[in-house]
């Protein structure tokens, strides 16, 4: 994934640094993959809690890290911008630990639930953190870099199904625990945004960051220049002069132009009066929509019935072992094309894909007119389509679109949307197949696919390997 004119140690920085912060990631597979190979125990007699849970508390079990998170998910933005982008995530990284700790002192049904809703927090703040990623990264790597959060987290999906299968209940909360500490340790180690360093006017540490990611001697041009950058970007005139020079690839000639200094404002003030960045929020949020509505969310929840029907002989761990492989492939792969094909070209390419496969995933459901088995290998596939471009695509775009003073506040709350519309498609959903049938509703999520690459192909820009500054002149556009 290392492309022209990024040095292969500073690439190298770069990736570790993306990991570290992409770990958060892996916590919160862990989180999300624990109860479903958990309920047997916490259901039967010999349950390692002091009684065994009833069926609303094991709906709330799964459930309540998505409350924790939508209601984190708002005050994210000001979180990233008060204590900054490394404190920020390290912070968010804390109920992680908070949660398995808790987990593991306790057999009181009702504060294992109160931790996996305090680890919901994590989740949202893990989301939210992609910002601190797009921050530290070449722009001609960034996308990729972004992606490989979506990559740990289907690897912490299958870590922790691999160790459900193994290791016994306390023997996972302990291994998850670790995991969450060495996480935190990690966070610990990096080096703070230059981006949020300027914003505050700290130039000198904002220029040892700079020269620590880049690989460079702190009294560099490369640092002097990347300081004009981000001055650029942080310049309260920079959409005037962008919409003087409307071309995007003539944005980097502003970088040798300052900008004037003026007194702060609020993040909500600045972004009612950014007209690039209410059509980049508008943007990403009608992405988010179109692609958590085709059918994903609700798949995970009727696949292990239909994997049943389709594969009995199968265990349902190990069904649950190879989709989570499946997601991890396809996003590992997402990683490596997206900075050479583009957002706009997968999502396209993506939501054509995915509607072909829930077209075709209604068809058998309701004529049943192949063997079972091929309901599982559409399953199979429809996840690997999904997950090459349009599960990563819109968190990618989130990071990347929105002026850095603005960035945090607007990225939360297109994360704060993401549960919101999650929430309403899993409502929506049982009524759907209750009055249409399970078959019906899958046409309808193909129809939501074919409009999410129609959308993709006459709305969304290519972001690929453009600057801040130059993202914000496409959507300055007059369309």
């Amino acid at each position: 994934m290392a492309a022209d004119g990024v040095k292969p140690m500073e690439f190298l920085v770069q990736a570790l640094s993306a990991a570290c912060i992409c770990f958060l990631g892996c916590q919160t597979g862990y989180v999300c993959a624990w109860p479903s190979y958990t309920v047997a125990n916490f259901t039967s007699n010999s349950s390692a809690l002091s009684r065994p849970m009833t069926a609303l508390e094991i709906s709330l079990l799964g459930s309540l890290p998505n409350v924790g998170a939508l209601v984190t998910s708002p005050f994210c933005g000001f979180v990233f911008n008060t204590f900054g982008r490394k404190y920020a995530t390290i912070l968010f990284g804390l109920p992680y630990v908070l949660a398995w700790t808790t987990i593991s002192m306790t057999s009181d049904v009702h504060l294992v639930l109160a931790a996996m809703t305090v680890a919901g927090v994590g989740i949202a703040g893990q989301n939210v953190s992609l910002i601190y990623i797009s921050e530290i990264a070449h722009d001609s790597i960034r996308g990729g870099l972004i992606t490989a959060s979506a990559s740990a987290y289907f690897l912490g999906l299958l870590v922790s199904y691999a160790l459900g299968g193994h290791l016994s209940y306390m023997q996972v909360v302990y291994a998850h625990l670790a995991l969450a500490v060495l996480c935190v340790a990690l966070l610990a180690l990096m080096k703070e945004s230059p981006v949020y360093l300027v914003m505050l006017g700290k130039e000198a540490e904002a220029a040892e960051a700079i020269a620590f990611y880049k690989r460079v001697s702190v009294p560099s041009k490369e640092v002097e220049a990347e300081i004009a950058k981000i001055k650029l970007q942080l310049d309260p005139d920079l959409e005037s002069k962008l919409q003087s020079n409307s071309d995007p690839e003539e944005g980097s000639d502003l970088m040798k132009k300052k900008g004037k200094q003026s007194k702060k404002e609020s993040q909500w003030r600045l972004l009612r009066r950014s007209r690039s960045s209410q059509r980049a929020l508008a943007t990403t949020l009608v992405v988010i929509g179109a692609t958590v509505a085709m059918g994903s969310v609700v798949l995970q929840v009727y696949a292990e019935p239909l994997f049943a029907e389709a594969t009995p002989s199968m265990p349902a761990n190990r069904c649950s072992i190879f989709l989570a492989l499946d997601f991890l492939i396809a996003s590992v792969l997402c990683a490596l094309v997206i900075d050479r094909f583009g957002r706009k070209f997968l999502l396209i390419a993506t939501s054509l894909g995915s509607g072909a496969c829930t077209l075709a995933l209604g068809v058998q459901l309701q004529l049943a007119v192949a063997p079972p088995w091929v309901t599982a290998l559409l399953i199979y596939l429809y996840s690997f389509v999904y997950t090459l471009g349009c599960a990563v695509v819109p968190f990618v775009l989130a990071s990347e679109v929105f002026l850095p003073e603005v960035r945090g506040l607007c990225n939360g709350i297109s994360m704060g949307f993401v549960w919101v519309v999650t929430f309403l498609t899993l409502v929506v959903f049982n009524p759907l197949v209750d009055a249409l049938g399970l078959g019906p509703v899958f046409y309808c999520f193909s129809a939501i696919c074919f409009f999410g690459a129609l959308y993709g192909h006459f709305c969304v820009p290519e972001t690929k390997g453009l600057s801040p500054d130059q993202i914000q002149a496409l959507f300055l556009k007059t369309k």
